[in-house]
């Protein structure tokens, strides 16, 4: 793994390139633009964004003009707030009409560490990944960033992008081969395969490491599209493995983990464990955060070897 990135600095680089590239490009944000990082697309394209101040519910309702008129905006603010006080409109004016809009969910999972319960997101992927018609999102590091940015922007129809707000570690390359509804398998295992998604994927690449150690063989796939999910990949993984962990920086109900328990129940059943939260956190500092609500690699790990078990 590279040198760590901040999620939101990539985010605010792959907006700027995109609206070099792209004149049909248009920015919203709610007045966290310098948080969010899309005031870097305003300041290079100010005929192009939109500061709506803190009016979440007017500002994704006005996304939907844009697209209805030809334009491809991305909306922007904290995903827990973009994912309540937005709620109405993007469900039911974007999803169900199918327009083509970008919500960018800022500062998910427990990012935005020092704001406390308030502000982190741990529902949001619940909300959009039950609506029809939308596609789901969540990047682990600054290349992925980058690569779904170019992605969703070419794709017609909405799409829910989730980002983190802390750096991570770069886990690819350029050369990377980013498509909307494809997991990646990171490492083979055949003894527990571990799924993650979001930028905890690099504690997950070391809880297979850790385990690695005890002669544990794990595999790791990335899952960056939660919906549509890749079908195929986890269920090759689980008949490779018969036992796997889901890791999210999200609530256990709901998320990815309910996502691919969905999948495995219908067409391959198997032993599963969750890593995820089951209640709200605290402020403090995000790394102890994680280590406290147990995303850690030894944490992962400890659940990887708990679902062996149940073989």
């Amino acid at each position: 793994m590279g040198k760590e990135i901040a999620i939101r600095d990539a985010y605010g680089d792959a907006l700027l390139n995109l609206g070099k590239k792209n004149d049909k490009v248009v920015v919203l944000e709610s007045d966290v633009g310098s948080s969010s990082k899309s005031i870097v697309f305003g300041k290079e394209f100010p005929e192009r964004y939109f500061n709506v101040g803190i009016s979440e519910f007017n500002m994704v309702s006005m996304s939907t003009g844009f697209a209805s008129e030809g334009f491809i905006p991305f909306v922007n603010t904290f995903a827990v707030f973009m994912t309540t006080r937005g709620a109405d409109p993007i469900q039911s004016i974007i999803a169900y009409d199918s327009l083509n809009v970008k919500i960018a969910g800022t500062y998910a999972g427990l990012s935005d560490s020092y704001d406390g319960a308030s502000h982190q997101s741990i529902t949001d992927i619940s909300f959009v990944r039950s609506i029809p018609n939308m596609t789901v999102i969540s990047v682990s590091d600054a290349v992925e960033t980058a690569k779904a940015v170019e992605a969703i922007a070419d794709y017609n129809g909405p799409v829910y992008l989730r980002l983190s707000r802390a750096p991570a570690p770069t886990i690819f390359d350029d050369n990377y081969d980013f498509r909307i509804g494809k997991g990646v398998e990171l490492k083979n295992g055949k003894d527990v395969a571990i799924i993650a998604t979001g930028t905890i994927l690099h504690n997950a690449l070391k809880a297979a490491e850790l385990l690695n150690e005890e002669g544990i063989e794990a595999t790791v796939i990335n899952i960056h599209t939660i919906k549509p999910i890749d079908e195929e990949l986890i269920i090759n993984a689980a008949k490779r493995t018969g036992a796997v962990v889901t890791v999210e920086e999200h609530s256990i109900y709901g998320g990815l983990g309910s996502a691919v328990a969905e999948v495995l129940s219908k067409k391959c059943p198997t032993p599963m464990e969750f890593v995820g939260a089951t209640n709200f956190a605290e402020s403090g500092d995000y790394n102890q955060l994680l280590e406290k609500y147990g995303y850690s690699p030894r944490s992962i790990a400890e659940k990887a070897k708990m679902v062996i078990n149940k073989k």
